[in-house]
């Protein structure tokens, strides 16, 4: 953006607060509707309904919506939510996938490895099929979103004007960690973890110049997750105590070679961003 104002201390700081305060109010409202909802009439989730509408208004208005029209072009253009094309998206999906899924691998080891706090979800056991599935789904797009939009959009784009690339993804990842340490705390393996998780979304964005291949893996990882690996935690026995049995050992290989295949693909992703950024650079 050759005619853009110059970038403030004050307004990336400024990006960063939004960022953190987007999470938390949305997180903050899906919370109470999960409650008010199973509390009441649990076998209607009406809660999915009312957060899917919250997250529409929000969406609308970081991407140029609405007043004031002064800013319109500023949030549409911070927010990143922009094309790409079939190539680019399918190996950034690519690349996200293969690394949830040495992520899943690595989560499980780390566990094992130093047991962190365990996750406060919900005992949905008593509750319908459906309340819970579309709970687990709405809690998973609600944290794709949110976190995309504000930190790997306007935060991370941001910063991208005013520091190297790399730069701007490790501070995001720096600011973004007391937010997983409000649920998580600050153990270190559970500190090691999301800031690989947070690596790969940063590096996505920057190849992309998109969250919308982020969101879209974002959302199958915590769906993942949700349903599958932080329920089961509990079950895991520590290695110090005994845990060190061959699945122990098969997450450890699954973590090694899905992370070489997320490496390989995020490898080919960076060569097509090259080629498209010089292709744009010749036509300019």
């Amino acid at each position: 953006m050759p005619n853009a104002r110059p970038v403030t201390t004050g307004t990336v700081v400024g990006m960063g607060v939004l960022a953190f305060l987007l999470t938390l109010v949305a997180g903050g409202i899906w919370s109470g509707l999960v409650v008010a909802n199973l509390a009441t009439t649990a076998a209607v989730p009406w809660a999915v309904l009312a957060m899917a509408g919250v997250l529409w208004v929000t969406w609308q208005y970081l991407h140029g919506r609405w007043a004031p029209s002064s800013t319109s072009q500023t949030r549409r253009r911070l927010l990143r939510a922009n094309g790409v094309s079939t190539s680019v998206f399918g190996w950034a999906v690519a690349a996200g996938l293969l690394s949830v899924f040495a992520l899943v691998g690595g989560w499980i080891v780390l566990v094992q490895l130093a047991k962190p706090r365990r996750h406060s979800l919900p005992d949905y056991s008593a509750y319908p099929a459906l309340t819970v599935v579309s709970v687990i789904l709405m809690a998973s797009v609600v944290g794709a979103v949110v976190e995309e939009a504000g930190f790997r959009g306007y935060f991370q784009g941001m910063l991208e004007r005013v520091v190297p690339p790399r730069a701007a993804i490790a501070i995001v990842c720096l600011v973004m960690a007391p937010e997983h340490a409000l649920t998580q705390g600050f153990v270190w393996t559970t500190v090691l973890f999301y800031f690989a998780v947070d690596t790969v979304f940063g590096i996505t964005a920057y190849l992309t110049d998109s969250i919308v291949p982020g969101i879209i893996v974002h959302a199958v990882g915590l769906a993942v997750f949700f349903a599958l690996v932080w329920p089961a935690d509990p079950t895991r026995q520590a290695l110090a105590d005994g845990g060190g049995d061959p699945t122990f050992w098969l997450h450890a290989i699954q973590t090694i070679v899905f992370g070489f295949l997320a490496l390989f693909a995020f490898r080919h992703l960076a060569e097509l961003t090259v080629e498209r950024r010089a292709a744009t650079t010749f036509n300019d």
